[in-house]
């Protein structure tokens, strides 16, 4: 039998674990259950039982065990249509449909009243037959329901699942029990009567696919990651999405700037980004903060280093003229693998999903520097997600102790003087702050740009002219410094003199 095996924190004894078949599950879990244990899965109908149940009971087969679910509710066909729905196999899983045959024994058919406890007793002999027939290291029995309707008492039910728990004492076998939630006495019984309890629920938001969310509420002896984690249902089985935790995630990595491969651009930044320094790019759309953003990961596949792309908003199509147009042409580090570019529909996505889709493309895809474009769309998608800023300053911090240098994109109301847009302001998490903004003069709208914060080091105090398109591409003037006013959007002029440009590239 093939086991997997962590150890405590202490390292001071080693616990077998059955592995759920979850990779996500089996890290909440600290490894997957402990084994020849009783453990309680609840939740409301449809949140996936039964699929996270049959996941388990197939992982055990995968290993060469013996593995045995047992359904008191779903019949065989119903059972197969979820298995066939996810593609999967039963091969090696023992199935065992709890009939009406299998209720009404040849004791209980002798009188024409069936007693509670009569029915319940052979149901529970039935049951612990089929056991010890098969000798399975894992069980499920689907679902508890049932039993109570039989038990038709909180104590008779109550003590039927204790003797199920001991039965099960020393038998080397690991048991989930399947109920649907309630919140009678009788079941928070029934939780303290079960080594661990596993709980699955999930919320409809007023706009987009459900969220669902599972939570271990209880593990005897063991470490857990608590709090509520992420999930999803897709063809295949469940896919958990752990709670970040940036303090688990630590790695060295040498402190050197970046540049963007703008003279001025790095002038202004004094000698460009924070490698792990988190960059928050602000001002009202369409003033160039995907642009000069977009610079930074040319930069960055120029030098060969990968880059990740999360785009909320724009296409890659358009995303791929634009930076064309403007002389910094990035579908070739694309096709090459340099950049990877993700669309994202956060109205289809949790938070915890899009965290693991960061997270793996700086751990799989060995990302340096990381694009959200942007804010806005991520956090206006999800208005019931009362933590996403907790959510980003975790991910910011992980990032940050990855050595990897990540680009903010949050659009800011209003066109001439750009104001935050309220339970948006990111300005306190970033490390560095850009700040864009849309100036008039001569008749004609302009844009500044300016650096109002860097944590780590020096920048110019100035605001300098950003002029897009043309040759070559991207054009910074020198300082504004016969302007005042310039944030207001109506500058007026202290002396004459026009500004001067400076070229892009250095």
């Amino acid at each position: 039998m093939a086991v997997t095996q962590t150890s405590l924190a202490n390292g001071a004894r080693r616990i077998d674990r059955a592995a759920s078949g979850i990779v996500g599950l089996d890290d909440v879990l600290g490894g997957g259950f402990p084994r020849n244990r009783l453990y309680l899965l609840q939740g409301d109908p449809g949140v996936g039982k039964t699929t996270l149940a049959m996941q388990f009971l197939l992982e055990g087969a995968r290993r060469g065990e013996r593995v045995l679910y047992v359904t008191l509710s779903e019949s065989l066909e119903e059972i197969q249509d979820v298995v066939q729905s996810h593609g999967w196999s039963l091969d090696g899983v023992d199935i065992h449909e709890f009939s009406q045959e299998d209720q009404l024994s040849a004791q209980t058919q002798s009188t024409v009243f069936h007693p509670a406890e009569l029915e319940l007793g052979e149901t529970m002999r039935t049951l612990l037959g089929i056991v010890e027939r098969v000798q399975p290291s894992r069980v499920v029995f689907d679902s508890l329901s049932e039993l109570r309707l039989l038990a038709a008492d909180s104590l008779r039910y109550r003590r039927e699942i204790l003797s199920l728990k001991h039965y099960f004492v020393g038998r080397k076998s690991t048991v989930l029990l399947l109920d649907d939630r309630t919140t009678d006495a009788g079941d928070r019984q029934l939780q303290s009567l079960c080594h661990g309890v596993v709980a699955l629920d999930n919320t409809v938001p007023e706009y987009g696919v459900e969220r669902y969310r599972v939570r271990i509420t209880k593990m005897r002896g063991v470490r857990f990651r608590g709090g509520y984690h992420d999930y999803v249902i897709r063809t295949g089985g469940l896919d958990v999405y752990p709670r970040l935790v940036a303090a688990e995630h630590k790695s060295e990595f040498i402190n050197e700037p970046i540049s963007s491969g703008v003279k001025a651009l790095d002038d202004l930044l004094g000698g460009g980004l924070d490698r792990g320094a988190s960059i928050a790019l602000m001002g009202p759309s369409g003033c160039g903060k995907s642009t000069i953003a977009t610079r930074y990961i040319v930069s960055a596949a120029q030098r060969g280093e990968n880059a990740a792309m999360f785009l909320f908003e724009e296409t890659p199509a358009t995303l791929f003229q634009r930076s064309r147009l403007l002389h910094m042409d990035l579908k070739p580090y694309v096709d090459n693998g340099c950049v990877a570019i993700h669309s994202i529909d956060p109205a289809e996505l949790a938070p915890n999903e899009f965290i693991q889709r960061v997270r793996d493309a700086v751990e799989k895809g060995g990302a340096r520097i990381v694009l959200i474009d942007s804010l806005n769309g991520y956090l206006n998608a999800m208005p019931g997600e009362r933590y996403l800023i907790l959510q980003l300053h975790e991910l910011l911090t992980y990032l940050s102790q990855q050595g990897v240098t990540t680009l903010l994109i949050t659009a800011q109301a209003g066109m001439m003087a750009a104001a935050a847009v309220p339970g948006l302001d990111i300005s306190y998490i970033a490390d560095t702050a850009l700040l864009f903004r849309y100036f008039e003069y001569g008749g004609a709208i302009k844009k500044a740009l300016s650096v109002f914060k860097r944590r780590s080091g020096q920048h110019e105090q100035t605001i300098r002219e950003l002029i897009l398109g043309g040759e070559p591409g991207i054009c910074i003037s020198e300082p504004l410094t016969q302007f005042r006013g310039l944030l207001t959007g109506v500058p007026t002029l202290d002396r004459g003199g026009d500004t001067q440009k400076t070229g892009a590239f250095a």
